[in-house]
């Protein structure tokens, strides 16, 4: 399993700059307004690029100038002291939006800024993509570039030395990722290996527990070894985790947050459903009589112990609807995913962040606002991981 081990943000909503470590478990917390929401946002931003619909999700989150870093270009000491008001200065520096990554094996980032002043076409206001660059190793160097992206050029190294470049195409959209383009299985495999990657991660932020919910229907029922993002499927899912030779496990969890509890999948005419039996009753509830607190955690159940595990699993504010009683036992769920995938946990239930806390494999980066920019408490500039962003 390939683990990232930097996430690197740059001028996006409160992230004027953050760099950040990463683990095997990952806790984001803070209090609210602190930047936790941006930052998972951003993570999904960067899965975006690798499914060529970055710019269409800056787009529904407002457009590219309400995404950007609002503050001023640069805070003095003055500022940080108190001794003069936060103010703007002339700018100096382009325009830019930068994310990217670093993992055991590659490195990967993105730079956008603002388009050329056009009168001839109407989408004026859609960011282009200035550089994009996939390198081998934890630190961006010439040396290590695999692939890079200026403007409209697309090249990688030539696979025969190494030394020299090959140029992909000279035509690349402003809008459109060089994973769109370039991902050549012949001549850039790095480039396809990087994108089939990312749009393998997994994000869990919607999971619907309502009177309405999906989950609460029963559904058709196909082999289903990833849970979809409302978990509408949450029988088919939970009944593949049993017959993909996770059932014992799945069992396990939820005696482990329910005791003498256990849950079958009902199946008529194709159609799948959830019965949970529990402890005192003479008759199973269906997931339309469930809780919204027991049917979430049936849906993290299902998410976090799929027979398909990816390798970066990202959760937002999973103890929503669970009753304080439940995190610990989510806590060891959590756990036991990340026995397969690196987790990524965005949290402000202290509950949950002290039982994750207590896990060996757990980093807890606590977020924290000064001057109206996310920062990581405690981290100083000798604390953040080596990292250096393409210019442009």
């Amino acid at each position: 399993m390939t683990m990232l081990t930097t996430l690197a943000i740059a001028n996006y909503r409160s992230l004027r700059e953050l760099i950040i470590p990463l683990g095997q478990i990952n806790v984001i917390t803070g209090a609210n307004g602190s930047g936790k929401s941006s930052l998972y946002r951003a993570l999904r931003l960067l899965a975006e690029a690798a499914q060529g619909r970055m710019v269409a999700s800056l787009a529904q989150e407002g457009g590219f100038p309400s995404t950007l870093w609002a503050g001023p270009e640069s805070i003095s000491r003055a500022m940080k002291r108190g001794d003069t008001p936060v103010q703007g200065t002339i700018r100096k520096e382009v325009v830019s939006l930068k994310l990217g990554f670093a993992a055991d094996d590659f490195g990967y980032a993105i730079d956008l800024g603002l388009p050329t002043p056009d009168s001839t076409t109407r989408f004026g206001n859609d960011p282009h993509i200035k550089r994009e660059c996939i390198w081998a190793g934890p630190i961006l160097r010439e040396s290590a570039q695999l692939a890079d992206r200026d403007r409209s050029l697309c090249k990688v190294r030539d696979g025969d030395n190494g030394r020299s470049w090959q140029i992909l195409s000279r035509h690349v959209p402003d809008y459109d990722s060089l994973f769109s383009h370039c991902a050549d299985p012949l001549r850039a495999p790095e480039v396809l290996a990087l994108r089939e990657r990312m749009r393998a991660w997994r994000f869990y932020d919607c999971l619907r527990s309502d009177a309405q919910a999906p989950a609460r229907q029963a559904q058709i029922g196909t082999y289903t070894p990833v849970l979809a993002h409302d978990g509408a499927d949450l029988a088919a899912a939970m009944q593949t985790i049993r017959e993909l030779g996770r059932g014992e496990e799945m069992d396990a969890a939820i005696a482990d947050a329910f005791p003498g509890a256990r849950v079958e999948i009902i199946v008529e005419n194709s159609r799948f459903s959830v019965q949970m039996w529990q402890s005192g009753l003479l008759r199973p509830l269906s997931a339309a009589e469930l809780s919204d607190g027991t049917l979430r955690y049936l849906l993290l159940v299902a998410a976090l112990l799929s027979p398909r595990p990816p390798e970066l699993l990202v959760l937002n504010e999973p103890e929503t609807s669970l009753h304080p009683d439940l995190l610990p036992a989510l806590a060891r769920l959590i756990s036991a995913a990340a026995q397969h995938s690196q987790v990524i946990v965005v949290s402000h239930a202290a509950r949950l962040v002290t039982a994750l806390g207590r896990m060996r494999e757990a980093h807890i980066l606590q977020l924290e606002k000064e001057l109206g920019a996310t920062q990581l408490v405690d981290q100083t500039a000798l604390d953040r991981p080596a990292w250096h962003w393409p210019s442009r």
